[in-house]
């Protein structure tokens, strides 16, 4: 599972002339789920981002996450993100996981974000969307489930 956050001011969703979803400050979360990947990657990278320190404090330091600032976050499934571009000039997407396996993950995803009191909303699964964005900082972070710690022991998660 792949997942690139990125801080905004906004960000929306448009598939054809109908605006979809749409949030203030926080993070858009572009979303690629990996075939093998499972719920515990997604759920543990949700908690990350949520958890994930991107934000300035009073002095500039990036030590507040969106949970502590109040903001939104908009999570879009983006199997693109799973490109396999080592040969050739067009990329292969196989490692990609199939929709029938993707859609559930990406909801449970932006399921745990809202859990941890983020307000969540998501793009349309499978559809051609126009999103929107702009990007605050710049901050665009990518977070893969292979990078994720182990859990502590005597530590819940969500």
């Amino acid at each position: 599972m792949r997942v690139v956050l990125q801080r905004v001011t906004r960000a929306s969703v448009q598939v054809g002339a109908e605006q979809i979803a749409a949030i203030g400050a926080g993070l858009l979360l572009l979303v690629g789920i990996a075939e093998g990947d499972k719920e515990e990657e997604a759920r543990r990278l949700a908690e990350k981002c949520a958890e994930l320190r991107v934000f300035p404090d009073p002095v500039g330091r990036f030590s507040l996450s969106v949970v502590d600032t109040g903001g939104q976050a908009l999570v879009v499934s983006q199997f693109t993100l799973l490109a396999d571009v080592r040969r050739g000039r067009r990329p292969s997407f196989s490692q990609a996981a199939p929709p029938a396996i993707a859609k559930p993950l990406v909801e449970a995803f932006a399921a745990v974000l809202r859990r941890a009191g983020v307000p969540a909303q998501t793009g349309r699964f499978g559809a051609m969307m126009d999103v929107e964005l702009v990007n605050d900082g710049p901050v665009t972070i990518v977070l893969d489930s292979s990078d994720l710690e182990r859990p502590r022991r005597g530590r819940p998660l969500a």
